[in-house]
C-alpha cells in the first residue's frame, strides 16, 4: 500500500470544495439542529465511508443505478425530513435537552446514515472520488475523500449547534424544515433536468 501525500491533499481539496455547497451538507446542518450532533456525525461519516469504499472500489457501479430513481428516493427522504420538522412538536418552551434524550443513538444514527447514503448515490463527490481513484491511487484518494466528507459534515454540525444555541428551537425547526423542503424540490427538479 503506497500513500501519496499529494494525492491525499488533491482528493481532500477537490472533494471538500465539491461537498461544501452540496445538499448533504445542508441536510447535516438541519439534522444537527434537531438531533444530537455527534450521533448525526457518526451516521453521516459511516455513510460517507461506505460511499468512498464503493467509489474507489467499484466506480462503475454508479452507472448501473438509474439516476432518476436515486433522485426520487432522495427527494422523498428530504420531503419526509421537512414534514417531520414542520409538523411541529412542542413550543419554544420545550427543553432542547429533553427532546434530545428521547432520540437515542440508533434512531439518530440510522436517520443520518440513510439520508446521506441514499442521497450520495451518483453525486458529484462520488463520481469525482471514482475518477481520482483511477488516476491517483485507491488508498490515497480514499483517505483524502473520506477526510474531506467527514470534515464538511462536522463543519455543518458545528454551525447547526451554534445556530441552535442562539435561535429558538421552533424557529430552527421551521427553517430546517423549509431547507429540507427546498432540498426535496431541488432533488425532484434534478430528475427532469
Amino acid at each position: 500500500m503506497h500513500l501519496d501525500p499529494l494525492a491525499i491533499l488533491t482528493a481532500f481539496g477537490l472533494i471538500f470544495l465539491a461537498e461544501l455547497p452540496d445538499k448533504t451538507m445542508f441536510a447535516s446542518l438541519a439534522m444537527g439542529t434537531r438531533m444530537r450532533p455527534l450521533y448525526v456525525w457518526y451516521g453521516t461519516s459511516t455513510a460517507f465511508l461506505v460511499h468512498v469504499a464503493i467509489a474507489v472500489g467499484a466506480g462503475s457501479l454508479i452507472g448501473l443505478l438509474p439516476d432518476w430513481i436515486v433522485k426520487l428516493i432522495s427527494a422523498l427522504l428530504f420531503a419526509f425530513g421537512a414534514f417531520m420538522l414542520l409538523r411541529g412538536g412542542g413550543g419554544d418552551e420545550e427543553d432542547e435537552a429533553g427532546s434530545r434524550t428521547v432520540t437515542g443513538f440508533w434512531p439518530v444514527y440510522s436517520t443520518a446514515f440513510m439520508a446521506v447514503f441514499i442521497s450520495e448515490w451518483g453525486d458529484l463527490t462520488q463520481i469525482t472520488t471514482a475518477n481520482l481513484a483511477a488516476t491517483n491511487g485507491t488508498w490515497s484518494t480514499a483517505i483524502g475523500a473520506a477526510a474531506a466528507l467527514m470534515s464538511v459534515s462536522a463543519l455543518a454540525l458545528l454551525a447547526g449547534r451554534f445556530i441552535a444555541k442562539r435561535v429558538p428551537l421552533k424557529t430552527v425547526q421551521r427553517i430546517g424544515g423549509l431547507c429540507m423542503a427546498g432540498l426535496a424540490i431541488w432533488s425532484l427538479t434534478e430528475i427532469f433536468v
